[in-house]
């Protein structure tokens, strides 16, 4: 017999954020569900942003320093490292992959909290919006998926589509609204996937990752990385993520 009590989880909301949540017709999903279709693998760029796009990129999310973003390569010049496409955060502060993630690491006046571990950080979502709008034509019609393994909302009786390693809740909104969730309560997840009703990119998060993927054409992928505000390197489909 089990003694242990259920851990208590909301009820699914109608609404996460402005995001609707869909609780029937998860079509518009399809696409990323078919992994027969050429879905990439598990723990590649492709298989958490999607495959098939013309070019892709790996967004670092910040470290801080009083709770001011830090970017990485500032971090690894502090300890005389360079930060390549696939570098790890532990490698950028020469640390050994199984470090633990704490403050004690961090460098006085150069660090004191390490990058978000999980979706796209809100700081970095709004710097990506008004770039990601202008290379589609539909950012007013967006689809999102949030992983249902959160634990705060039970999404246990909400259709969910299937990404590698990953079970998906469907939410819809615009693009705009993709840091909605965070606006109306600031412990929220924002989602781990955003794509337009065209097509015409994919962005991919995920709640072990410091970083944001992001596929889509040449000339957003470009853009992308020559962003102030961002610090991204190009990234090949079949790269690991980080």
């Amino acid at each position: 017999m089990d003694d242990f009590d259920l851990v208590y989880r909301d009820p699914a909301p109608e609404r996460y954020g402005s995001l609707r949540v869909q609780t029937a017709d998860l079509g518009p999903a399809r696409w990323l569900a078919e992994q027969d279709a050429g879905y990439g693998a598990f723990g590649t760029v492709a298989g958490v942003a999607a495959p098939g796009f013309a070019a892709y990129a790996r967004v670092l999310h910040p470290a801080s320093l009083r709770e001011r973003p830090v970017r990485w390569s500032a971090v690894a010049a502090a300890y005389g490292h360079v930060v390549a496409p696939g570098t790890g955060w532990h490698e950028a502060i020469g640390m050994d992959r199984d470090y633990h993630n704490a403050s004690e690491y961090g460098l006085p006046g150069v660090w004191d909290e390490h990058p978000a571990e999980g979706p796209t950080p809100p700081g970095v979502a709004r710097a990506l919006i008004p770039l990601l709008a202008r290379h589609t034509r539909t950012a007013e019609r967006c689809w999102f998926g949030l992983w249902n393994g959160y634990g705060r909302w039970d999404f246990d009786r909400v259709p969910t589509f299937r990404t590698p390693g990953r079970d998906e809740v469907l939410l819809t909104g615009t693009l705009a609204e993709a840091v909605s969730p965070v606006d109306m309560d600031e412990f929220a997840e924002l989602p781990d996937l955003w794509w337009p009703q065209d097509r015409a990119w994919c962005l991919g998060g995920d709640v072990d990752l410091v970083s944001t993927y992001i596929g889509g054409s040449a000339e957003l992928i470009a853009e992308l990385l020559d962003a102030r505000e961002l610090e991204a390197h190009r990234v090949a489909p079949g790269d690991g993520v980080g």
